[in-house]
């Protein structure tokens, strides 16, 4: 892997549990930084997210986009070698995070009390689809089911439907970033008192935390405001949602009263404003059909889409038209700022993938980072970390205790 310049997190140590999606996203963020992370792949096939799409010749395009920046570790965790060998390198390393089941890890030997008795300055981070404990920890669980659990799911999608299944993994990678924010939090911490500590989220907690409205209002309405399903358009605040252009859907978000009143210019109507049915946000959600399909008569009524999105950027009002994926991967705004990202792989040649979402004063430049092959850094970590003479990997790899792959 090429040097790299330094970094906010360059010198601290992960050691990675993580695999598939919440968990490899707060340790990919914390590789962006400059952090050194060390995945361990579990044999002999290593973080099960190596066999999704884009597949070509084994290489995953899925794995390289959660795993550029890492070291990869694969060992066999059934042999008691192996796991001696990881309590070595907990003794190493600033942080620990690992996203199995709960009590897996503890079933590795690396529950938190152990790895703080061998490392007292650890931060250990637990991510869990619902918890590390209450009555649902023990479930399985991937996004959709910390979406199900948390009611954000009942209230996607239209009300005379089942709920929309969400196409992307929102709760996942806000998970991630999550436990990012509580690992950097806990590592100031520790700068301050030389203390570590064991940090955890879940699935079910974060989505939660999403409701913004719908908590509060269903709460402080003692249950005279039920949060329920609304198609396209918000149920409270109106006009808020996505109206038929004649190239593609736009959305509009015009609800509350500084916009309406610009809302009402652009559309011509500024006696809108005024009006008792439309005067403010309480009387617009009572008329919201009456008002959606006012506004959807204006969208039909101007000539075209690009001179709607004139009227509205000249009054200052929200709006976006709704790209497709390959749309978004093509806007000169997405590509200018990198939030789209050309990486290069040595497998699988140039392909796009998001960038990294946060921006430093001192760090403009990304770093030029690659994923691994299946304990491609076996080797490499044992000696560097542990000290460990070839002879000796030599025969860990002999006796099934490390392993590697092509890809």
């Amino acid at each position: 892997m090429a040097e790299t310049s330094a970094r906010m997190l360059e010198g601290y140590k992960v050691l990675d549990f993580t695999h598939v999606l919440a968990g490899p996203t707060a340790s990919r963020y914390l590789a962006e930084m400059g952090a050194e992370v060390i995945k361990v792949e579990l044999a002999p096939n290593g973080d099960m997210s190596r066999g999704l799409p884009f597949l070509r010749d084994g290489r995953s395009a899925y794995y390289i986009q959660q795993n550029r920046g890492k070291k990869s570790l694969c060992l066999d965790p059934k042999k008691p070698a192996s796991r001696a060998l990881l309590k070595e390198l907990v003794q190493k390393v600033d942080v620990l995070v690992e996203n199995f089941a709960p009590g897996v890890i503890g079933r590795l030997g690396l529950d938190y009390a152990t790895v703080s008795a061998l490392n007292p300055k650890i931060v250990m981070c637990s991510i869990s689809a619902l918890g590390q404990t209450g009555p649902l920890a023990d479930r399985p669980g991937f996004d959709w089911i910390g979406s199900a659990y948390s009611g954000v799911l009942d209230v996607t999608g239209f009300p005379d439907r089942t709920p929309v299944f969400p196409q992307a993994g929102i709760g996942d990678v806000s998970t991630g970033v999550h436990a990012m924010g509580a690992i950097l939090a806990a590592l100031l911490y520790r700068e301050r008192t030389g203390k570590g500590q064991c940090v955890e989220t879940s699935l079910l907690d974060c989505y939660f935390s999403y409701h913004e409205v719908n908590v509060q209002n269903t709460s402080a309405s003692r249950g005279a405001a039920v949060a329920r399903r609304a198609g396209s358009h918000h149920y409270i605040v109106c006009p808020v949602g996505i109206f038929n252009g004649k190239q593609s859907p736009i959305l509009i978000i015009a609800g509350l009263d500084p916009q309406w009143t610009g809302f009402c210019r652009a559309m011509g109507r500024p006696d809108l404003a005024t009006d008792p049915r439309f005067k403010d946000i309480s009387s617009r959600a009572t008329n919201a059909e009456e008002l959606k399909q006012l506004v959807q008569d204006w969208v039909d009524s101007v000539p075209s889409d690009e001179e709607m999105m004139r009227l509205l950027e000249e009054n200052r009002i929200p709006y976006a038209p709704v790209l497709t994926v390959a749309q978004a991967m093509a806007h000169p705004h997405l590509r200018e700022r990198g939030t789209v990202r050309t990486i290069n792989d040595r497998f699988l040649g140039e392909f796009d993938v998001p960038g990294f979402p946060l921006r430093f004063s001192a760090f403009p430049e990304p770093l030029d980072l690659e994923a691994p092959t299946l304990g491609q850094h076996n080797a490499e970590i044992l000696h560097d970390y542990l000290g460990y003479p070839p002879e000796r990997i030599r025969q860990l790899e002999t006796e099934g205790i490390l392993h590697r792959g092509e890809r």
